[in-house]
């Protein structure tokens, strides 16, 4: 080969390399992204939470991964099998969406760490 096609063969090896060096990094970083997701993951578990009901008398601990570790009750509360309920309704549900909003805090962050810098790629971290 001669001249142009000469040169267009080597443009091409070397625009082929530059491409699986560049994938080769992306799913590298890829892979470093996923395990650090994984140990957050992990670390969210030592993360504990507490949510005491507004009359505080039902108190609710979890997880920043949204696991359930203990729920205190006041003896006064067994009384009223209703209000019971509600309470712990309403609290389960209001430690759990903090629970959440910290879990995904903290997932959106090293996901966004581990990502390359594409416009719009926060869209799909919420």
């Amino acid at each position: 080969m001669h001249g142009l096609a000469a040169q267009f063969t080597n443009f091409e090896a070397s625009n082929t390399e530059t491409m699986l060096g560049d994938m080769m990094g992306m799913m590298g970083k890829l892979k470093e992204a996923k395990e650090k997701v994984k140990a957050t993951k992990e670390r969210l578990n030592t993360i504990e939470l507490r949510e005491l009901s507004e009359d505080q008398m039902l108190e609710v601990q979890l997880t920043a991964n949204r696991e359930i570790k203990a729920i205190h009750i006041d003896d006064s509360l067994l009384a009223d099998k209703n209000k019971l309920q509600d309470t712990l309704v309403s609290t389960l549900n209001t430690a759990i969406r903090k629970a959440g909003e910290v879990h995904n805090a903290e997932l959106k962050a090293v996901a966004k760490e581990g990502l390359p810098n594409i416009p719009g790629i926060d869209a799909f971290l919420k």
